[in-house]
């Protein structure tokens, strides 16, 4: 019972070191980020665009790691953990650039842009995000229409039914 005591102690204790200096990196590049060429609107653009594309990684990583070698499903986990980083990491980057609910402290003060950015992060990230969706569902009918076409031409011939015919 104490081991176990022991390891959430230490557990939760990494977590928030990890946290902390992912807020701390955050705080301290996102002025430099914001002030580049391009503005804020820029930078949420592209973080929405890298959102987006570790989202759908990660959703097509996500299954079939079965029937393989332990190195290639580690690497499959390696991989969606990756795509997972890139989905939200972006997201919870933008979060630490806004001010602090309760925080009356300097280092919890709103950093100038960061409002615009993660604007320009929701509306890019809605809008490549939908159309991905809609270029993924066209692509999905086209190739359930093939199908369809395949089987009633193989009806037409009196193949449907056979065990050949499913095979093909």
């Amino acid at each position: 019972m104490a081991g176990v005591m022991l390891c959430l102690v230490v557990g939760m204790g990494a977590i928030l070191l990890v946290m902390g200096m992912w807020k701390r990196f955050a705080r301290e590049t996102v002025p430099t980020l914001v002030d580049l060429p391009g503005g804020s609107w820029t930078v949420g653009a592209v973080l929405g665009v890298i959102t987006v594309l570790g989202a759908t990684g990660a959703l097509r990583c996500a299954g079939g790691a079965s029937g393989r070698t332990r190195l290639a499903r580690g690497l499959h986990a390696a991989g969606t953990a990756l795509c997972c980083a890139a989905a939200f990491g972006p997201l919870f980057y933008l979060l630490s650039g806004l001010p602090g609910k309760n925080c009356r402290s300097e280092s919890c003060a709103y950093i100038p842009g960061t409002g615009s950015a993660f604007l320009g992060y929701a509306i890019s990230a809605g809008l490549v995000g939908w159309l991905v969706h809609r270029w993924i569902s066209a692509r999905a009918e086209e190739e359930a229409a093939r199908e369809r076409e395949r089987v009633r031409r193989l009806r037409k011939k009196g193949k449907g039914k056979s065990r050949a015919g499913r095979l093909r």
